[in-house]
């Protein structure tokens, strides 16, 4: 089993930024990928972006290439995201999830075994 916190989302306004934290606990040995979605109000949950352990490597989805950035920590068991120049639309909640087996896919929520609660993001204009 893996647990996953995220942290660090608030209100901020259009512009700005923030960096979202999501601590992994329990198998984190196992831990392959962890990866980022988000869901606002009345649509479905959208992939952010993911990082893979090993070999490391970044993905990111359509929608938020070039202002979100994603890292791990290998020590603390913690992946981040940073978003930056934030829009109105970035307003949602964001999730964090992990997996402990390999795929090529890192955009379907459903290959992912682990989430967090999420942390909302609300962006004003």
């Amino acid at each position: 089993q893996v647990q996953l916190v995220e942290s660090g989302g608030g209100l901020v306004q259009a512009g700005g930024s923030l960096r979202l934290s999501c601590e992994a606990s329990g198998r984190t040995n196992s831990l392959l990928t962890m990866g980022w979605f988000r869901q606002a109000p009345g649509k479905e949950r959208e992939f952010v972006a993911a990082v893979r352990w090993t070999p490391e490597d970044t993905f990111y989805g359509d929608s938020v290439q070039g202002r979100f950035t994603i890292s791990k920590d290998n020590a603390k068991n913690t992946a981040y995201l940073q978003i930056n120049d934030l829009k109105p639309e970035d307003t949602a909640v964001y999730y964090c999830a992990a997996r402990l087996f390999h795929s090529n896919i890192y955009n379907y929520p459903t290959t992912y075994d682990y989430w967090g609660q999420g942390t909302q993001v609300t962006v004003s204009s």
